[in-house]
């Protein structure tokens, strides 16, 4: 099950059924649990706890040290949960501070050369495609879809269900359930995402209303958010309002209007 020419520290902790393909290297405090698979030359290190029945591709570099030059050194972590897949030569980096860890959730697929930045925290079933990039203390909800090369700024918030397009870059929070396209901006409810995650068509129309109403009634974010109170409805619709409330860096726009809340 390991590879002869695998080099595994002591100090590493393999559940027994663990596969370790040939010349990766496993230092530090890294603990795999039952049924992972790591493929060749794959690097993991640090104080990285990875759960069960995850695949980890040839040359991903898994809890290296933070790109962040406050990084004093500190013992950090990454945790990882199960069921994940992880492609070819992506990266995820540990936490800048001991108390904190980069956290990725379960059953998502992190696809070849993707980046995942220190404190940056992935829940489960996100999908994050090639070439992708993720600064830090981003956090990327549930069900989540980064399409290739879309980049996220430190601290930004990706909402559940949400889907960057291909290329897409944000600096400010894309709230769930919408497509982020271009920079920072929304075009929509992402419509396919809702079907399939068994949305009904009553709870679709509800979201779509109060699209309509946050992001192209022209009205100042915090009046539409007010009057939006008063008809949602539905968790999802409540889910909405709240995180478009909670926002600190302001949301995504839609394109190609005006964004009164500015």
């Amino acid at each position: 099950m390991l590879h002869p020419t695998a080099i595994i520290a002591p100090t590493a902790q393999l559940a027994p059924d663990v596969q370790v393909g040939p010349y990766a290297v496993i230092e530090g405090n890294v603990t795999l649990g039952p049924g992972c698979v790591v493929g060749p030359f794959v690097h993991l290190t640090g104080r990285t706890i990875i759960g069960a029945r995850n695949r980890i591709h040839a040359g991903a570099v898994i809890g290296d040290t933070p790109q962040d030059l406050k990084y004093k050194g500190e013992p950090t972590r990454l945790i990882i949960g199960d069921d994940n897949v992880i492609r070819e030569h992506a990266t995820i980096h540990c936490s800048t501070k001991p108390d904190t860890a980069t956290t990725i959730g379960s059953h998502c697929f992190i696809m070849g050369n993707a980046h995942v930045g220190h404190d940056v925290q992935v829940r489960d079933h996100a999908i994050l495609c090639n070439g992708i990039a993720i600064a830090g203390f981003a956090v990327i909800g549930e069900r989540a879809f980064l399409s290739a090369n879309s980049l996220v700024h430190q601290f930004c918030r990706v909402g559940p269900l949400a889907l960057l397009q291909g290329g897409a870059a944000v600096s400010k929070d894309v709230p769930p359930f919408c497509i982020a396209t271009g920079i920072n901006s929304i075009c929509g409810l992402n419509t396919i995402g809702l079907r399939r995650g068994g949305f009904t068509p009553e709870q679709r129309t509800e979201l779509k209303r109060l699209y309509h109403l946050l992001f192209l009634s022209g009205k100042l974010r915090r009046d539409a958010l007010a009057e939006a109170g008063a008809l949602a409805v539905a968790p999802a619709a409540k889910q909405l309002l709240d995180f478009v409330a909670a926002s600190t860096r302001g949301v995504c726009g839609h394109v190609g209007g005006q964004h009164p809340e500015e």
